[in-house]
């Protein structure tokens, strides 16, 4: 079974507690079997039946003679001829039944010791795969899936895996062996009982397949319909304001509402196929106990292969066989339920990461020349962003893009940083293709602000520290003075350790804005790209910020996006985007002159 294989690859990496757990397993079993084995002689000895003891410890056939019961039992027929044999006898059983089940359960015990964390491993390594995968995932990804699906995937469907699938590795690991020994022990009492045994079990097995088919389906239903639920209850999170503000409740209420039920009729439909599986197998169960004791005790009537004890013995140690039996039926329906989620967890591992590292790549050590767009052609589902663009960024130079929305502006700084690849034409740095270099030293070498400020739900200076190993009290608060943001953080409860919240809400925008410059200033990189951080800020704000960006873009090559067309006067070259292309370019006074498409944005920002 695919899913099955999935987590066996897991397993695989823990060779040692593997062989740890079934070497115990096998101990437990054994010791089970030999408890039950023991009611025989028993059974012979209360009832006073001892000569069929010494009957039994010289048996006819091979299957016979190599059982160590009847071993067991020769010893216990010399000893009951010995004066007070029979109360010795007893002793002595009672003393190997209370021996076999301790050791039974102490290494049931050390199995499940070393069972739980192979188990808790699985888990583990699943959730760091999915999330490492993710982490390297290129941003264009994340723009075709919804975040909700996601966090379903890492939650839910982990979840679903662990208590399913991972839930009967105990039971897929530990019944077959038992199975597997009850089964050889019995066919040691009797092999014409046991073959119809042999011919029932694989039946039993069709039918419960058959019945539990469908399950996988309607689980792939269950977590598909649980990331939309989750999606829903993020949107919610995230716009509260402006649901409060619309009136929206009822209507967010009636989304969620619709497909809570839905979820609800789809969890209801799975679980009432998934509980048939106990009652089937115990029907199962019933019928082959009937049947064994019609014919076994025909057997034991006509006095054919069969003692009285050896038969009761037989059928207690089969009423031991239906159990684990039905555990496998139960752990058969468990798996094809967690199937779906195991399924979607690989799809997200085995996801394409379309931004290449090359096997053997440059390291980017230094930043000396510029940066050159060559021809740059980039679609997006056969739409086209960027078309034939032919751009160079000198070292030391501020070049800012400007245009209307959906222009290319964000498209094209993306490609820098390699978080989208270039489709047609060239990148280069230094005059080397940006493909030849490793990831790791490209990003190195820039620092990004963004229009929305994005913090870290963790302390002040943990967010400035994001981008740098270890750096010193001394160098954080260095980097938040540039940013001005040394005052407003003095004044908070905890100072530099004061928690900013979820997405940073405890700050204002304007001291959000300059946490994220100051964490560009303590990485200190020689590229910069800036998407106007303060176009959302109020006046004072804005000052203080666009003072912290002067001040970040010392000395740095700078691209910039720019939507306030003021902060952009002094940029050594100002390039205009309309649909992918470059349609103007120049200085911010030369630009005013050709009275062209900046001069037309210009005008009607000053009119506002």
């Amino acid at each position: 079974m695919k899913s099955l294989r999935s987590i066996f690859r897991y397993i695989s990496k823990y060779p040692k507690l593997i062989f740890a757990y079934f070497s115990f397993n096998i101990l437990s079993s054994l010791f089970s079997v030999i408890s039950l084995a023991l009611l025989s002689p028993f059974l012979l000895l209360i009832f006073k039946k001892v000569d069929t003891l010494n009957v039994a410890s010289n048996p006819d056939s091979f299957l016979a003679a190599i059982n160590p019961i009847n071993k067991f039992k020769a010893e216990l027929y010399n000893i009951i001829n010995s004066p007070n044999g029979d109360i010795k006898a007893l002793a002595i059983i009672c003393l190997a039944v209370l021996v076999s089940v301790i050791l039974k359960n102490i290494f049931l015990y050390l199995s499940m010791y070393y069972l739980n964390p192979i188990r808790n491993n699985i888990i583990n390594d699943m959730r760091t795969s999915m999330y490492k995968k993710i982490i390297a995932l290129p941003i264009g990804y994340f723009n075709d899936q919804r975040k909700g699906d996601i966090m379903s995937r890492l939650t839910n469907d982990l979840s679903e895996v662990e208590g399913s699938t991972v839930g009967v590795l105990e039971t897929l690991f530990r019944e077959p062996i038992s199975i597997f020994l009850f089964f050889i022990y019995l066919v040691m009492l009797s092999p014409e009982l046991t073959l119809f045994l042999a011919i029932f079990i694989p039946l039993s097995g069709f039918i419960i397949g058959r019945i539990g088919r469908s399950l996988k389906k309607q689980s792939t239903k269950v977590q598909e319909k649980l990331g939309a639920i989750l999606s829903t209850i993020d949107e919610t999170l995230g716009g509260i304001r402006i649901i409060k503000a619309f009136n929206a409740e009822k209507k967010q209420l009636d989304r969620f509402t619709q497909q809570n039920t839905e979820l609800l009729q789809i969890k209801n439909k799975a679980n009432r196929r998934r509980d048939l599986a106990s009652p089937v197998s115990e029907i199962l169960g019933v019928i082959a106990v009937v049947c064994v004791l019609w014919y076994g005790g025909r057997l034991v009537l006509r006095g054919i292969f069969l003692d009285p004890g050896d038969f009761l013995a037989y059928i207690a140690i089969f009423s031991q066989l239906i159990q684990p039996l039905k555990s496998l039926s139960t752990a058969s329906y468990n798996i094809k339920r967690g199937a779906a989620s195991i399924e979607r967890i690989e799809y997200l591992i085995k996801e394409n990461v379309s931004i290449k590292e090359n096997p053997s790549p440059v390291q980017l050590k230094h930043f000396n020349n510029s940066i050159q767009f060559k021809k740059v052609g980039f679609l997006y589902e056969d739409k086209i962003i960027l078309d034939s663009v032919d751009l160079t960024v000198e070292k030391g130079k501020t070049i800012a893009l400007v245009g209307s929305s959906g222009a290319g502006k964000s498209t094209l700084v993306d490609l820098i940083p390699r978080f989208h690849d270039v489709g047609v034409g060239e990148l280069l740095i230094d005059n080397i293709n940006i493909k030849e270099y490793s990831l790791s030293s490209i990003r190195d070498h820039m620092g990004i602000v963004t229009q929305e400020a994005i913090l870290f739900n963790d302390t002040i200076a943990n967010n400035i520290a994001l981008g740098k190993d270890n750096p010193t009290e001394e160098q954080i608060i260095n980097a938040a003075k540039i940013a001005n943001a040394h005052n407003f953080i003095l004044q908070k409860e905890n100072g530099y350790q004061t928690n900013i919240g979820d997405r940073g809400n405890k700050l204002s925008g304007g001291e959000k804005q300059r946490i994220t410059i100051a964490r560009a200033v303590l990485k200190n990189p020689p590229i910069l790209i800036l998407d106007e951080a303060t176009s959302s800020l109020d006046t004072e704000s804005e000052r203080l910020v666009q003072d912290a960006i002067y001040n970040l873009m010392e000395n740095r090559t700078s691209i910039v996006i720019a939507h306030r067309l003021s902060t952009i006067r002094h940029a050594d070259e100002i390039i205009v985007l309309q649909q992918g292309k470059i349609v103007e370019r120049g200085t911010h006074d030369s630009l005013i002159e050709k009275s062209g498409f900046y001069k037309r944005l210009v005008d009607m920002q000053e009119v506002k």
